[in-house]
């Protein structure tokens, strides 16, 4: 059954690749990207790394590939044009194929070659592999994780301050004079009789 799997997620994974490349339009290349990363999620659970397919379905499915959905979906992009240069710009691809094929089966000989040991933390530490990862992040790199956290928060206040403009004639809402108000100067009671308007 596990073989089963494997076969399967694996074909479904390089024909989604593939078809990312391929498709001639952008909207269907990002779904065919969340499908490849469906695809190598189910990879990462058969090999017992389930903290990493949990990273793959949260960051890349949840966040960068519906990002990338939204953000192709708003460019006007000239699919005409983008079809012709793909002629124009072929056999620089094809180097850059075929360089990284090479260094891709010089590095899979090379780890073949070596002995592998058995380092599954269910076997050596007895837990599972999210709780043996928790553990030496928590407490052996805990300053580097803390320091990484730091970085992003920079990061993200930084892209809130760049973003931030302030405009003129803009009415904004102030939320302490709202509070504030009495009440029997905001509301005034009208009497209107039947058949009239205000």
């Amino acid at each position: 059954m596990q073989a089963i799997a494997f076969y399967m997620f694996a074909i479904v994974a390089v024909v989604a690749g593939t078809l990312v490349v391929f498709a001639k339009n952008p909207v269907h290349s990002v779904l065919w990207l969340i499908l490849a990363f469906f695809s190598t999620a189910g990879l990462f659970v058969l090999m017992g790394a389930e903290f990493l397919a949990m990273l793959l379905m949260i960051i890349y499915v949840g966040a960068v590939a519906v990002l990338f959905l939204f953000v192709v979906m708003m460019l006007d992009i000239d699919f005409a044009e983008l079809r012709g240069s793909v002629a124009q710009y072929l056999p620089l691809g094809l180097a850059i194929g075929v360089i990284l094929m090479v260094e891709l089966t010089v590095g899979f000989a090379a780890w073949t070659g070596l002995e592998q040991e058995n380092m599954e933390p269910g076997a050596t530490y007895g837990m599972s592999n999210a709780h043996a990862l928790g553990s030496v992040v928590y407490t052996k790199y805990v300053y580097a994780f803390q320091a990484s956290g730091l970085i992003l928060l920079v990061a993200m206040i930084g892209a809130i301050v760049l973003t931030l403009r302030t405009r003129t004639g803009v009415r904004k809402q102030d939320v302490w004079e709202q509070m504030q108000r009495d009440p029997k100067t905001a509301v005034e009671m009208k009497d209107v009789r039947p058949g009239q308007s205000l």
